[in-house]
């Protein structure tokens, strides 16, 4: 009979450490930075999206100067001459736009790829996010249950000691 009570008492023991150790588990998953990971990625978006349109506009506008520097040297190659100094000034304006606008294209390319790369963190974190919410709904079925086991280990507990008194009664 010892061996018995030392079995269903381990057992018991055995299931408050479970319980407890499940319980301690589901509540230590915090959301809240990941949630705050979330919230600094859409940040991100938004400023890369905001750079790249100021990038944008700055390619247009060197776009335009670039058109209106060709009409001038056009104009002045035909008026005094095309190695005249103001012919000279007009293409070496052109150059200059061609590697602002060029400089404002290389920069485009880049926060267009680090709107991607954002928007893949933000991704990634709200699939984490959901996957650890599912996580922790199972987690706390399982402390449930375990409490339930517990509960139903405590009354079978509970009877079994009262049938040993009544045994121990009954054989004196």
């Amino acid at each position: 009979m010892k061996a018995e009570i030392m079995v269903r008492r381990g057992v018991l023991a055995f299931a408050f450490v479970g319980l407890f150790a499940s319980g301690g588990y589901a509540q230590s998953q915090d959301a809240t930075p990941q949630q705050q990971d979330v919230q600094s990625d859409k940040k991100d978006i938004r400023n890369d999206k905001k750079d790249l349109a100021k990038d944008r506009a700055d390619r247009n506008a060197d776009q335009r100067d670039i058109n209106h520097d060709k009409n001038q040297l056009a104009r002045d190659d035909q008026k005094y001459g095309a190695n005249s100094a103001q012919a000279q000034a007009d293409r070496k304006d052109l150059r200059t736009d061609r590697t602002d606008r060029n400089k404002d294209q290389r920069d485009i390319n880049h926060d267009r790829t680090d709107l991607n790369k954002d928007r893949v963190d933000r991704n990634a974190d709200q699939r984490d996010i959901n996957h650890d919410k599912k996580d922790l709904s199972t987690d706390r079925k399982d402390r449930n249950k375990d409490q339930k086991d517990i509960n139903k280990d405590k009354k079978d507990l509970h009877k079994d000691r009262k049938d040993l008194r009544q045994d121990r009664k009954g054989r004196k």
